[in-house]
């Protein structure tokens, strides 16, 4: 999903991306500038390289987060880590008036890092207990889990309890997961969690829950921000950052 299309409906969750090169070289996305909103990338298998111009760098590998609130603007890079299968996600969060022009910070985690509740890795947020050191804000509506694995066809339907943070959780089952080539995503009226899988297969899926994003989405090529003024201060800092970047050599 995108900004454009489904992240109207669904924000403040407003950009997915799944990748998986199967095998082949990973492809490098150059260094690129963001404002008003957070990146969470997820590293299911394999390794990513990452650059920030707040002065990370690194390898994230499998079971890894990386978290880019870019606030006022930030440039970021990202692309191929150790050699072999890579596969993740890449999603994006529309940040409220009283973020979206702050400082801007980041967070590389190692699978150590993650929090765990029963199946369920909170990546964002809390849940059950596990807590992410990332914070994430405003409030979100949590979902309890199944008790075990993911079960081929299973629907859960629970209402929903408020907490004072993001979730964004990803539970699998213990085997091998069903993989698509296709994404896909879904969204249901409130107090619903749609469910689907292949008759047969291992299930591996991912739940994010927020409280609705009330602003509208002012868009920027690689920005959203919630007015065409805080737009406009975005992309100032982010044409100081590419200046910056050009005077040494970087761009």
């Amino acid at each position: 999903m995108s900004p454009g299309d489904l992240g109207e409906i669904l924000k403040p969750f407003v950009f997915l991306d799944l990748f998986d090169n199967r095998g082949d070289r990973f492809p490098t996305f150059g260094l690129h500038p963001h404002s008003g909103l957070a990146t969470l990338t997820y590293v299911a298998e394999g390794s990513v390289s990452y650059e920030d111009t707040n002065g990370a760098t690194g390898i994230l590998r499998a079971g890894g987060v990386e978290w880019m609130r870019a606030g006022k603007g930030v440039w970021h890079s990202g692309g191929a880590g150790d050699p072999g299968l890579t596969r993740g996600f890449q999603l994006w969060v529309a940040l409220p008036p009283q973020l979206e022009l702050g400082e801007s910070e980041s967070l590389y985690q190692s699978a150590a890092d993650i929090p765990q509740a029963g199946p369920a890795r909170v990546l964002l947020g809390r849940y059950e207990g596990a807590t992410s050191a990332i914070e994430a804000r405003p409030p979100s509506t949590t979902w309890p889990s199944p008790s075990g694995p993911a079960r081929p066809g299973a629907t859960s339907r629970r209402r929903d309890t408020r907490s004072s943070g993001w979730e964004w959780a990803r539970a699998w089952s213990k085997r091998r997961p069903y993989r698509s080539s296709t994404a896909r995503s879904s969204s249901s009226r409130p107090g619903r969690v749609p469910s689907r899988s292949r008759p047969g297969a291992d299930s591996e899926f991912m739940i994010g829950s927020a409280a609705p994003h009330p602003h509208d989405l002012v868009l920027g090529y690689y920005s959203v921000h919630t007015s065409a003024e805080a737009l406009r201060i975005g992309e100032m800092q982010i044409d100081s950052i590419r200046n910056t970047l050009v005077a040494k050599g970087r761009l």
